[in-house]
């Protein structure tokens, strides 16, 4: 199989759509033309998908372009408890400013947020292949309830799960973290040494936020790494990948 690209798009939802509308044109001026959406329900409880007409209508007419919708959570963050542990803190507070959602949801509670998430995105014309964890934190738990739900496929930061016939894909995605000077800088040191490293990997996955661009550093290492990436790698969504790895063809 040949190499590929993934560039996702994290936290789609009415309250990012002009940032991320931005980021597309950017990458398609690049020559990445198809793009995995992570698109959150009722991002923050501020307001569901449902409600925006146009950015329903938006939407579809990015999965008409080739572009994939993905659930990415529902609510999009996780309530602190009394009860956490130091660790716990350290991961959902810390690491993830409250955005953990399904980090240690039960599989019941989560089987029905699933459901709910795709009977929505059905009623606004979308038919999602996968479900990706807000910051990839994805219990065990709520992993079966994904498998049980009928759900292809999942990602971890450093892994794609293929769901249906239960085979880990390892590949680390490139990610960058701008909540504060410090974080931009070690992010911008971080991805470079990683994208090296994983130059002899079949897929390699970038993962974007909208707040990225905003920070110009950062968007011009983005620019960079993924023009690199696509002298030598086709870019593709998740599901497109998923296809390719299971009928072991060339892409």
């Amino acid at each position: 199989m040949n190499r590929a690209l993934v560039v996702s798009i994290h936290d789609v939802s009415p309250l990012t759509r002009n940032a991320v509308a931005a980021m597309l044109d950017d990458l398609a001026a690049l020559g990445v033309a198809h793009t995995s959406l992570l698109v959150v329900p009722n991002h923050h409880r501020r307001g569901h998908f449902l409600d925006d007409k146009n950015f329903c209508e938006w939407l579809r007419g990015l999965v008409a372009r080739g572009h994939e919708a993905v659930i990415h959570g529902y609510f999009h963050e996780r309530a602190r408890k009394a009860d956490d542990s130091t660790a716990q803190k350290a991961v959902t507070r810390i690491y993830t400013a409250d955005e953990g959602e399904f980090f240690d949801i039960g599989e019941n509670e989560a089987r029905e947020l699933v459901a709910r998430a795709r009977d929505e995105f059905t009623r606004a014309g979308l038919h999602p292949r996968g479900f990706i964890a807000p910051a990839w934190l994805l219990s065990k738990e709520a992993e079966r309830a994904l498998t049980a739900s009928g759900i292809e496929y999942t990602t971890r930061l450093g892994s794609v799960t293929d769901l249906r016939r239960a085979t880990v894909h390892r590949s680390q995605s490139l990610v960058w973290s701008t909540r504060s000077a410090w974080r931009r800088v070690a992010s911008l040191a971080w991805n470079a040494l990683l994208f090296s490293r994983l130059q002899n990997n079949p897929l390699l996955r970038i993962g974007l936020h909208p707040p990225d661009f905003q920070h110009e550093n950062i968007r011009r290492q983005i620019r960079a790494l993924t023009a690199r990436a696509l002298s030598d790698r086709i870019p593709m969504t998740y599901a497109a990948w998923m296809d390719a790895t299971r009928d072991g063809g060339s892409i």
